[in-house]
């Protein structure tokens, strides 16, 4: 029960040495990425597994989609020993099927329930938060600094919503950059992106102009600041054209 089992950090990654687990009725006290810091009492074990083409589609054969966004929006997360979570989430998928989603009682259950819902309502006010503005070259350009990893969630999102424009979104906090060509959007690390942010003129127009328009429509008798932090927390505020002067 001290063993360790080490993956590459990827979804994937994750995924091959869950299988391996399950295959081996190997039950570990724990799984991590490379970084983890080793200690006495631990035995680490990396089996440099080789990840499958298919992977995924295995898992789908095993377990049904709601179950697989689960576990997937729960590896998105910042939740510490999210890992394990996952694993004995999908070893208990195995014994009870689809009706573990009510057992709430269990902990893995009501971890993963807990851990998809704080990702998805994230994920969901960064589609009203998320402030683009035109470069010169006609590109649209955004920043989010968001808690949890959901920028391929919203990446999704925006490839419907603005599938005619050119568009960059950069997570800053983990130097990635999602990348859409006005067919799909490729993750891709900040440091192999390099992003010149010279606003347009009509840009510069607009900004002004609804900056405007923001402090004109507000009515200072009816200032709640309290109830506004609790719809449009503080933390995003550096990223929202509209308040980030106020910070």
């Amino acid at each position: 029960m001290n063993k360790v089992y080490v993956y590459d950090g990827t979804f994937l990654g994750l995924l091959t040495l869950i299988r391996y687990l399950l295959s081996n009725k190997i039950k570990p006290y724990n799984i991590v990425t490379s970084e983890f810091q080793e200690n006495l009492f631990l035995e680490v074990i990396n089996l440099h597994l080789k990840i499958s083409n298919n992977i995924s589609d295995i898992f789908y054969q095993i377990f049904d989609k709601v179950t697989m966004k689960r576990v997937y929006y729960v590896f998105l997360s910042q939740e510490e020993n999210k890992e394990i979570i996952i694993y004995y989430y999908l070893l208990n998928y195995l014994k009870y099927g689809y009706s573990l989603s009510g057992m709430r009682n269990l902990k893995c259950v009501s971890k993963v329930l807990e851990i998809n819902k704080r990702v998805g309502n994230e994920a969901h006010k960064l589609k009203g938060f998320v402030r683009f503005k035109e470069l010169k070259k006609g590109i649209l350009y955004a920043e989010i600094n968001p808690d949890n990893d959901v920028l391929e969630i919203i990446s999704r999102h925006f490839k419907k919503r603005l599938k005619n424009e050119y568009w960059v979104i950069k997570d800053v906090g983990r130097n990635m950059v999602s990348i859409y060509d006005k067919k799909d959007f490729y993750l891709v690390l900040g440091e192999n992106v390099k992003i010149t942010e010279d606003l347009s003129a009509k840009e510069i127009e607009f900004s002004k102009m609804w900056q405007d328009f923001y402090k004109t429509v507000a009515i200072s008798e009816r200032r709640n600041e309290k109830c506004r932090r609790n719809f449009m927390p503080k933390k995003y505020w550096p990223y929202l054209l509209e308040v980030r002067d106020e910070l």
